[in-house]
């Protein structure tokens, strides 16, 4: 049996039309499909998707023999482990772009000899820390500090970030949206890789010669984003920096600021700054995954975010200066606790004793709540256990390359659809607005008068 890994997100689409011309006759595998298991015409090939970040990573370890994902992601985990034994097959035509280490066009750094003349700390911020800190050191940058985030990259310069590494069509788009492309790092075009004990051990000539016969799909166009508005000059000390979602708490993000009479212009459309038109407040769009910490370090005042994203950030650092200060009402989820449908278990407790017996060792728990998960494990004395932090598509890891997920779910219908069951509720989350403990008297002013607006669209 031969196993692959196919990406989620966004080389999905393009990836589908490729394998349908190598003759894989995929179904299941269009976008929007909630299926991680296409299944297809060929005999003695397994197929799983996954969110694209992780797919390296899985056939780095064996689970998979071969996969498709970005080359950006591979140079991202061979840049932290360069002996890992990944074996890049070939480029497949598609999914072009660049990765850049940016700075913004209203910071002082230009070019890549201002940074190695720069002497102050400088903050590199992006979804790939490891490229970010080679390139930082190639570069002999005397000192900096690496900034991880889950996304919405572009906005973080200059005020929150001095650099970015980032993904982009090209140099031009980047120039588009007011950052400078200070060095080309990796190209991002759609690879085939393999696993190298499979590539030496297994006969897998005839997926591969399918694959490398098949005509790439062309790219769709991709013209440069809208710059986004301004960033206030936040001169004084009374200016409220606010961080508001990007991803699917974005819609009902949007809803409910208005509800409070807030006009919310440009983060509808996709602008990383828009204008709330409220006076003193000045808002950026980022991930909630990265807004507690980026509160607790001071970055902003105040943010709209998850509680299941609070609490995780709390499980890590349960002394920060971080509390919630409005729960909204919307986006309800659960946090919950899942094993495949046929494991004969059916609470915590239960599963504590299939751990105790002996009869499951060695417990693997996938989750994007690492932190979270970690505390459950323990909390439950779940033995010797490994935490297999991920990306999304969560679901996909059982039961094969995982044992129990930590996950959350509105209505359980995924979860069902993929031979899933809940074996026990961690917690509730909503939208939840935080903020932190250490602010100034001029900002504290103005987030109470901000509350108050938002309080009074909660009832």
């Amino acid at each position: 049996m031969l196993k692959i890994a196919l990406p989620k997100g966004r080389l999905q689409s393009a990836s589908g039309s490729y394998l349908e011309k190598a003759g894989w006759g995929l179904k299941d595998y269009e976008s929007g499909s909630r299926s991680y298991r296409p299944t297809t015409g060929l005999t003695g090939l397994e197929v799983k998707v996954f969110q694209e970040k992780d797919i390296p990573v899985q056939v780095a370890i064996g689970n998979y023999d071969i996969g498709i994902c970005g080359l950006d992601w591979v140079d991202e985990i061979l840049a932290r482990y360069p002996q890992s034994p990944l074996v890049k097959v070939r480029e497949l035509g598609y999914g072009g772009g660049q990765l850049f280490l940016a700075s913004s066009s209203l910071s002082p750094w230009g070019s890549t000899a201002d940074l190695r003349r720069n002497g102050t700390l400088l903050m590199v911020a992006g979804e790939y820390p490891n490229l970010a800190r080679k390139a930082a050191m190639q570069l002999r940058l005397k000192h900096f500090r690496i900034v991880p985030l889950w996304g919405a990259v572009e906005v973080y310069p200059p005020e929150d970030a001095d650099l970015v590494v980032l993904h982009a069509p090209s140099a031009s788009c980047l120039e588009a949206r007011g950052l400078v492309p200070l060095s080309p790092l990796c190209n991002t075009t759609a690879y085939l890789i393999a696993n190298r004990d499979s590539w030496q051990s297994k006969d897998m000539s005839w997926a591969i010669s399918s694959l490398l016969s098949a005509s790439p799909p062309k790219d769709s166009p991709q013209g440069p984003k809208e710059k986004s508005l301004d960033w206030p000059s936040l001169n004084g000390d009374d200016w409220l920096r606010l961080a508001v979602p990007d991803g699917h708490q974005k819609e009902p993000s949007v809803d409910f600021l208005r509800k409070a009479g807030l006009k919310v212009a440009g983060y509808a459309s996709g602008k990383g700054r828009p204008d709330l038109g409220m006076e003193g407040v000045a808002a950026k769009v980022i991930r909630p995954q990265d807004m507690p910490l980026l509160v607790a370090c001071g970055n902003f005042d105040v943010a709209l975010t998850g509680k299941d994203w609070l609490r995780d950030h709390l499980c890590q650092f349960p002394s920060s200066p971080v509390d919630q200060l409005l729960e909204l009402g919307f986006g309800w989820v659960r946090v919950v606790a899942v094993v495949c449908g046929d494991v004969p278990v059916s609470s915590a407790v239960e599963l504590r004793g299939l751990v105790e017996s002996g009869r499951l060792v060695g417990l693997r728990v996938a989750t994007e709540y690492v932190n979270i998960a970690d505390k459950f494990a323990r909390d439950h004395h779940l033995g010797h256990y490994r935490i297999i932090p991920t990306w999304g598509a969560t679901e996909a890891f059982l039961p094969e390359d995982a044992d129990l997920l930590i996950e959350n779910t509105q209505t359980g219908q995924t979860l069902a659809k993929n031979g899933l069951k809940i074996i026990d509720v961690l917690f509730e989350s909503t939208a939840c607005i935080i903020g932190s403990r250490d602010i100034s008297p001029q900002r504290r002013g103005r987030r109470d008068i901000f509350l108050k607006r938002l309080a009074e669209a909660v009832g």
